[in-house]
């Protein structure tokens, strides 16, 4: 990918480029277009680069053509040789489809290896194969759909230690993203993110962090897009597995981001804050940004003024990122919310008038929006309509209280740890894992 003048030092898209395919990464570049970032004729030129590595060569002499340059003859001899390899590849895999077909209209017969193998009278396993390539060619040239088509045709049939197994599931996953479909591509998050563990026990570490890191950003996809993905990513990433904050904090500290817009944003993940706390503040030395100092600001420095600051701050750089833009209301309305509580939790008589003030609104809303905060929050306070104060109360955590917080998700975590001592015992010689999928090995 070119490299593209960063005017805006808080756009991280050069930090996360390098964990994505390269069709992955086109439509970071047209949501970019829109922005005031980069500057045009950069992005046009990145794109060009991209998609000169994929076999969308349409998708190339496009962009000659809106740029009204001459089209490279090598592009021309680039289309006639995909177009060559589009007749070998279907002529491989004429016979497999057409024994499949047959095989499925006979509802008595139970499709399988074995079965096509007598069908085919040849290898059954080199057939299937074939379906591979011409499902990462189908890919290759833009044609999602197609690809899906015959890259599950293949997953039902190879078996689950074949060499392109894993690859097959990085595939489709790229293709459901790429057609927005989110649901089956969670599916398939969840697929792999089951198999990376199941094999860790025997792969290399480093292979292992490799895959988590590639999946917590494939998946960055899935978790700001599917109506259940903020949960999701709070889950993977900060409540259930150490191993994926692990990864973040080794391989790609920049994904604190999503992670603070993904709890802040979500008002029934509160109870985690504190974690996510504590996380920042150790890799603060590693990475920071407007989202991330303002989670110190307000929680660890208490300096409320450098909060309402950095969320000024914070509301440019959502806007003008890909994944989180669309949590922009959703992030500033709690981060507002958190700052007043905060307030209120750490003074004992607050003025109205001056919260009116700093809420733009006139000091009889400003009661009201109160009243419903502190509701909302079952803080212990009450208001003093007569001297326009609010009076905040004490609330001292029990040492019951302390002890939960102190163990809390202890149990899941000796749990992993017991599942993967036993899966590690019960581990063959044979080592059956993939390596991560990508543009060079799918």
């Amino acid at each position: 990918m070119a490299t593209i003048d960063n005017n805006n030092h808080h756009d991280i898209t050069h930090l996360l480029t390098p964990f994505f395919d390269r069709q992955l990464i086109i439509p970071f570049l047209e949501f970019l277009s829109g922005k005031d970032i980069y500057k045009e004729e950069h992005i046009l030129k990145a794109k060009t680069e991209l998609l000169m590595g994929t076999k969308m060569i349409d998708a190339v002499l496009e962009i000659y053509d809106s740029m009204g340059e001459k089209i490279p003859d090598e592009l021309h001899k680039k289309k006639e040789a995909i177009i060559a390899e589009y007749r070998e590849r279907e002529g491989a895999i004429s016979n497999v489809v057409t024994a499949i077909a047959k095989l499925q209209d006979d509802e008595e017969i139970n499709l399988d290896l074995e079965t096509l193998h007598r069908e085919l009278q040849e290898d059954a396993v080199d057939a299937v194969h074939e379906l591979y390539h011409y499902g990462k060619l189908q890919y290759d040239t833009g044609n999602y759909q197609q690809a899906i088509q015959f890259l599950d045709l293949y997953g039902a049939l190879a078996p689950s230690s074949d060499k392109y197994s894993m690859s097959v599931i990085w595939g489709t996953m790229a293709c459901h993203i790429l057609n927005q479909t989110w649901d089956p591509a969670l599916d398939d998050l969840k697929r792999l993110r089951t198999i990376i563990e199941q094999n860790s026990a025997t792969a290399n570490p480093l292979q292992s962090l490799q895959q988590r890191t590639w999946l917590i950003h494939w998946g960055l996809f899935v978790y700001f897009n599917h109506p259940k993905g903020r949960d999701l990513l709070i889950d993977h990433c900060l409540v259930s597995d150490q191993q994926y904050l692990n990864a973040i904090q080794t391989q790609c500290p920049h994904i604190l981001r999503y992670l603070s817009v993904a709890v802040i944003a979500n008002k029934r993940r509160r109870n985690v804050m504190k974690d996510l706390v504590k996380i920042i503040e150790q890799e603060s030395y590693a990475y920071k940004d407007p989202i991330t100092e303002f989670v110190s600001c307000l929680f660890v420095d208490y300096d409320f003024d450098g909060a309402q600051k950095k969320l000024k701050e914070c509301e440019a750089v959502i806007t003008n990122d890909f994944f989180s833009t669309a949590c922009t209301e959703d992030f500033m309305e709690n981060a507002r919310l958190y700052i007043f509580e905060m307030f209120c939790r750490i003074h004992q008589v607050i003025s109205i008038d001056m919260l009116a003030d700093k809420l733009n609104m006139v000091p009889d809303q400003a009661e009201q929006w109160i009243v419903n905060l502190i509701r909302d929050a079952r803080m212990d306070a009450k208001i003093d309509s007569q001297k326009g104060h609010v009076l905040m109360g004490t609330v001292d955590v029990s040492i019951y209280q302390q002890v939960l917080d102190k163990v809390r998700g202890l149990q899941f975590r000796t749990q992993q740890l017991c599942n993967n001592l036993q899966k590690l015992a019960e581990s063959k010689s044979s080592d059956t894992f993939s390596g991560a999928w990508n543009s060079n090995n799918f």
